[in-house]
């Protein structure tokens, strides 16, 4: 076996752990097995696009999802730090409005798995960040819609002092009482 998945505070939300095989020279790991996603982490997911982005210290990201074609991801750091979080956006689910959270960095190679269906954001905590993650649909600009990052009824607890620099769209999100959800 070469991950260990951990469910997080709403189980459909998972943490990926490789095994690491490290030695002086360095160090190997799968950063991607379909076989072990498939039977661990999540059936039938088919990725169609990967995503890279950088970002500063203090850069919040989020919280964006597609009403329409639905992303899944598959989230991990290759530089830095960040806090990555998931908030369920399906109105007809248990745990609607609420989010789960873990820190994802370089040093520990974890991964996040988003289920289609959530909103997905992260905050760098390092000096910089480079962030990686595959999708299971394309991106759709006209469908593309973003959660307020800090909307009291989600109440999502940043591990952060400062305030967050953000994207135009991302100050503009909408509370979850007035956004766009799954049914």
């Amino acid at each position: 076996m070469s991950i260990q998945v951990t469910p997080l505070a709403l189980s459909e939300v998972k943490l990926i752990e490789p095994k690491v095989f490290g030695d002086p020279r360095g160090y190997f790991f799968e950063s991607f097995n379909v076989r072990e996603f498939e039977s661990q982490v999540q059936p039938g997911v088919q990725f169609v696009q990967d995503n890279h982005s950088r970002s500063v210290k203090g850069v919040l990201r989020g919280m964006h999802y597609q009403i329409e074609h639905a992303q899944g991801k598959l989230v991990r750091v290759v530089e830095g730090a960040v806090f990555d979080v998931a908030v369920d956006m399906r109105r007809s689910s248990p745990t609607f409005g609420k989010w789960a959270g873990a820190q994802l960095s370089a040093d520990d190679h974890k991964q996040m798995w988003i289920p289609p269906g959530f909103a997905h954001g992260f905050v760098v905590l390092s000096d910089e960040a480079q962030f990686l993650y595959k999708t299971t649909d394309y991106w759709y600009p006209e469908f593309e819609r973003c959660l307020l990052w800090n909307d009291p009824a989600v109440g999502i607890v940043w591990p952060i002092d400062f305030e967050p620099a953000l994207a135009a769209k991302d100050a503009a999100g909408k509370s979850l009482s007035e956004a766009e959800c799954y049914a």
